[in-house]
């Protein structure tokens, strides 16, 4: 392979599950000077900004906007609702349920903890069985990560909303959307989710920075209830600023916003509902390839039930460790970046393919394309056709 000349050079692909693959007009839309943050369009532009942010999550109610990252927009939640020595629920079906319930932890809280697995989504049962025990209410949120990054794993959002209702549990559910959003479907107000969380890098192209809380009446009145809640993570003056600064806490993230304002055009102009249902079609065409691959033994899904499966982000297992040469490969002689194995105890024989965002059909075709030269390459048994049954399902 050293005698090989690498194939590597031209625009590179970066097939990860977040960051994204940024849109040409969001940068463009970032590549200027620092805007006036006291007077003009950057001001004026904020109330549609916000209201634009809120049809993409399918919300009537409030969204603070915050200058952090995923797990910023975690602990943000988490102290607006969260006092110390209260209880959370946290079902967990990947490694960012744990992070968001060390976050919890971080803040003074007491986690109660279920874990299906990195391989399984919520079995509802187990989380009735334990919602039934809290007789008196001590949990107070539910800490329900929609999209698991790191396994691919999609939860039923309403289901537990039914459950939570159907037991008459007063808890908060907390949806985490940060993969989600922009991507599956999710629709805060009609699945009855209290407070959802998210950032900008992954469904709304846009780069690591910016974060978003959207809140419900419900979980305003528990802000309300709340003995302390820091001024940097207050999500009052966020949402329902008197001044521009305080939407932010100070100095606005300038460049993002205006990333964002293209990101959010992008969306709207091809229709929240069109954006999901190309997610899906895009999602259904790399599962055909991967099922071929699968006959050879080597490859196996993360989550075999494909209604689990996210329509972002596809978790892979290879045998022998082969998950870790397959993804140098792709990297170093093909130019495709793939996710790593994150929180799999077989690292090295994990894999993950980012199909969210700025993606369409052509790039997943190439992304599927390298994929295999890299298992030939390395000589990988796989089952063949791979190609054509994607082909196949994108023409369907």
């Amino acid at each position: 392979m050293t005698n090989q000349p690498s194939l590597s050079q031209g625009r590179e692909y970066l097939a990860i599950p977040g960051p994204s693959v940024m849109p040409d007009a969001v940068l463009q839309a970032m590549h200027r000077p620092s805007p006036n943050i006291y007077d003009g369009e950057l001001i004026e532009m904020m109330p549609a900004l916000t209201r634009d942010l809120k049809r993409v999550a399918r919300t009537q109610h409030n969204v603070a906007i915050y200058i952090a990252n995923g797990h910023g927009t975690w602990e943000a939640a988490l102290s607006n609702v969260i006092a110390p020595g209260e209880t959370v629920l946290a079902p967990a079906s990947g490694r960012f349920t744990h992070g968001w319930a060390e976050m919890a932890e971080g803040i003074g809280a007491k986690v109660e903890m279920i874990d299906f697995g990195m391989s399984s989504p919520w079995d509802l049962d187990r989380i009735a069985d334990a919602l039934r025990a809290d007789s008196n209410h001590e949990i107070k949120a539910v800490l329900a990560v929609h999209v698991d990054t790191s396994t691919s794993i999609r939860n039923d959002i309403p289901a537990l909303r039914t459950l939570l209702d159907d037991l008459n549990h007063p808890a908060l559910l907390m949806a985490d959307c940060i993969a989600s959003l922009g991507s599956d479907r999710f629709e805060m107000d009609a699945w009855g989710v209290d407070i959802t969380v998210t950032a900008c890098q992954k469904g709304l192209m846009t780069p690591p920075g910016v974060g978003f809380v959207f809140f419900n009446d419900k979980a305003q009145a528990k802000r309300a209830k709340m003995p302390r809640v820091s001024q940097y993570w207050d999500w009052q003056p966020r949402a329902n600023p008197e001044l521009f600064y305080q939407y932010f806490n100070g100095t606005a993230p300038t460049h993002h916003l205006y990333g964002l304002r293209a990101a959010l055009d992008l969306i709207h102009a091809e229709g929240i509902e069109a954006v999901w249902a190309r997610h899906e079609r895009l999602a259904k065409a790399i599962w055909a390839a991967c099922k071929i691959w699968t006959q050879g033994g080597a490859l196996h899904f993360n989550v075999t039930d494909p209604t689990n499966r996210s329509h972002a982000v596809t978790a892979l297992r290879l045998t022998e460790g082969r998950g870790t040469p397959l993804r140098n490969y792709t990297e170093k002689q093909l130019g495709l970046t793939l996710g790593i194995g994150l929180g799999m105890e077989d690292w090295d024989g994990c894999f993950r393919l980012g199909h969210m965002g700025h993606v369409n059909a052509q790039m997943v075709m190439a992304m599927l394309g390298s994929v295999e030269t890299a298992m030939a390459a390395l000589d990988i048994p796989r089952g063949h056709g791979a190609l054509e049954a994607a082909a196949t399902a994108l023409a369907a």
